[in-house]
């Protein structure tokens, strides 16, 4: 084994030129200077140790040695030239699997616009997504990226838009609650009102923020039910169906229900708006064909 092995550009000079029959036509088909391949063989030539080309001014033919190593360099280069058109085959035609960890919300009301499209698109791409509500490292969880809200997202995360650029929280109830209990005017009458609110795993009970013409109002309501934000928010919604109180959540989220009559808005000039979330993914690595595929896929979707 030489511990000085030529080097892969001066081995694919010598093979261009043999081909060609001649440095000047290597250089025209290969768009480099004559000079240049005349110094990679003779480079080659003296690490070999050998005269692979015999040189005169009419033509440039390959010596015994050197149409032994044409021979063999050949068919290994073209196994190398095969390995590069599959990898850009795959890139063209991206394959394999993608993990993607989002919040339930995004599963709920973003990703079913997008994901069905998607696979269409890309038969040879296996999704999967797996929902959390808290925010995790999503290479430790072992996924290529994440959806989030902009307020938790690192700040060395490449972050694009996906789904409603705007979204709103919306509260309802039942029309027989509001008949049995009046129909609140301010967001402070929900102080007097049986609500049912939302938890993350291990935090406290978020407050309920409304805002009005620039006023701010945050309220902290009693709760006849408390469920898991995001895995539990389906049961929250159920019950305020049923009459057990006013439940605020997503506007997307009730919407439906707001349509079919079973809730209806409460306090709607007072829900707030806020940001739509973001596609996030690491900044220091290379994307993964996949990744890319979606990341693309989204930035070509029109906006909401």
């Amino acid at each position: 084994m030489m511990d000085n092995k030529p080097d892969m550009g001066d081995l694919g000079a010598f093979l261009a030129v043999a081909r060609a029959g001649g440095f000047r036509e290597a250089a025209r088909i290969g768009g480099v200077s004559a000079s240049v391949l005349s110094d990679a063989v003779r480079r080659l030539e003296t690490r070999l140790g050998v005269r692979l080309l015999n040189r005169t001014t009419r033509s440039v033919v390959p010596t015994e040695a050197g149409r032994g190593l044409l021979e063999r360099l050949g068919p290994a280069f073209g196994e190398i030239d095969a390995a590069l058109a599959s990898v850009k085959d795959a890139r063209d035609r991206p394959a394999g699997a993608l993990k993607l960890n989002v919040p339930v919300s995004a599963a709920r009301l973003v990703l079913p616009r997008i994901v069905p499209a998607f696979l269409a698109s890309y038969p040879d791409i296996r999704l999967e997504i797996m929902t959390d509500e808290n925010f995790v490292d999503i290479l430790a969880a072992g996924c290529d990226a994440g959806i989030r809200y902009d307020e938790r997202l690192e700040q060395d995360m490449i972050a694009v838009p996906i789904g409603p650029r705007l979204q709103r929280f919306a509260s309802g109830a039942s029309p027989a609650y509001l008949d049995a209990h009046g129909r609140p005017r301010h967001p402070r009458d929900l102080l007097a009102h049986v609500c049912i609110r939302g938890r993350f795993a291990g935090r406290a009970i978020t407050p309920w923020e409304f805002e009005r013409s620039g006023e701010m109002v945050r309220i902290d309501p009693p709760a006849a039910l408390v469920v898991q934000a995001g895995g539990g928010s389906d049961l929250g919604v159920a019950a305020a169906i049923a009459g057990t109180g006013i439940v605020s959540l997503f506007e997307d989220w009730l919407r439906p229900h707001f349509e079919s009559g079973a809730l209806e808005p409460v306090l709607e000039p007072w829900w707030q708006s806020f940001s739509g979330p973001f596609l996030y993914y690491p900044g220091r690595r290379l994307v993964p064909a996949p990744l890319r595929a979606f990341i693309d896929f989204v930035k070509a979707m029109p906006g909401d």
